[in-house]
């Protein structure tokens, strides 16, 4: 469960430092999410490849749509790249408790994580679902962080809103999906967007797994996988339950990948292992950059950001198929950023 602790925002600088918080954390979720998605074997666990890429997707807009927002702001964000395991940005965790993210392959393990970090204030129990906590009084989720920065925004004269600042829109990629922000209404529609795609709407008191475009919300969809059923509308008094569809989920359908890559020592390792790891740092880390150039302002940046991850992800698929010595295990991306200027990991 994504809970980010809130101190009163008084200046447009609390705003920008929020924003670049929200940034972090967008981008925080994909190296997790990519990980589960490409240790899946070709051909295997088609439904589940399908949910896990549109939620990365949609996060990649998510982030976009947060930078856009803080250069509207004034601000310049920063994609900091976090190694794993570690606590997403923010110091963020269910009940007061930094959440640890690792990389995990597909499992319900990596389902789990991924249905904490999405989760929302109150979590509907619907039948034949798994029980998660429900929110504790010392810390906010998601939707509740967005929702105060969108109240703050809202109070904002329109001097404070910068037009056309390094905005990235979708004359590039995500068609309909990524836009300008230049005032404090196009902020609020990238908040609702945000918010309503990760954890569904809420009327009244009462929560709705879909969003406002009438899909599946995230933390639904990661749901649908763990526990390998459709979520379907139901006469139960919540309006809807687990199944009794399954979604055909095989979890022996994945490489056997080992968790967290990034702690392991490679250097016992034999030269292939050792060069897919690195091809894969090298080609995050390239993706990283040209993402920074993106979201500062360089026309056409983004197009060579989609390029980047298309070489990311040809980088971690063969990594998953490259044996370790004790020839029952593989290793996918570490997701290690190295510097361009000391050639250092971050």
């Amino acid at each position: 469960m994504i809970r980010l602790e809130l101190t009163k925002l008084n200046t447009v600088q609390d705003a920008q430092s929020m924003l670049q918080t929200a940034i972090r954390v967008e981008f925080g979720t994909l190296p997790p999410y990519l990980y589960a998605l490409y240790s899946i074997r070709p051909g295997m666990n088609a439904e589940s490849r399908k949910l896990i890429k549109s939620v990365v997707l949609q996060e990649m807009i998510h982030m976009c749509l947060a930078c856009n927002m803080l250069n509207a702001l004034g601000g310049n964000p920063e994609l900091l790249p976090q190694t794993y395991p570690g606590p997403l940005p923010g110091d963020i965790g269910p009940d007061g408790t930094p959440l640890t993210l690792h990389l995990y392959r597909f499992s319900t393990e990596a389902m789990a994580q991924a249905m904490a970090v999405e989760q929302p204030e109150n979590p509907p129990n619907f039948p034949t679902g798994a029980v998660f906590e429900t929110a504790s009084t010392g810390a906010v989720t998601i939707g509740q962080f967005y929702h105060a920065l969108d109240n703050f925004l809202a109070s904002l004269p329109a001097s404070a809103w910068q037009t056309g600042r390094n905005q990235i829109v979708d004359n590039q990629f995500f068609a309909g999906q990524l836009f300008a922000i230049n005032n404090y209404a196009g902020a609020k529609n990238a908040i609702a967007d945000i918010v309503s795609e990760g954890e569904g709407t809420k009327q009244g008191t009462t929560d709705d797994p879909l969003d406002f475009q009438g899909e599946v919300a995230h933390y639904y969809r990661f749901g649908e996988i763990y526990h390998n059923k459709v979520l379907t509308k139901s006469d139960n008094p919540l309006g809807y339950a687990w199944g009794p569809a399954e979604l055909g989920v095989d979890w022996a359908g994945v490489y056997p990948a080992i968790s967290d890559p990034s702690i392991h020592d490679f250097s016992k390792e034999p030269q292939e292992a050792q060069a897919a790891q690195n091809a894969c740092n090298q080609a995050f880390s390239a993706m990283v950059d040209a993402l920074q150039r993106a979201v500062t302002g360089e026309d056409g940046a983004l197009g060579g950001a989609v390029q980047a991850m298309f070489r990311l992800r040809m980088a971690a698929l063969h990594a998953f198929t490259v044996p370790l010595a004790d020839h029952s295990h593989t290793a996918g991306p570490a997701f290690l950023y190295k510097s361009t200027q000391t050639g250092e990991s971050v």
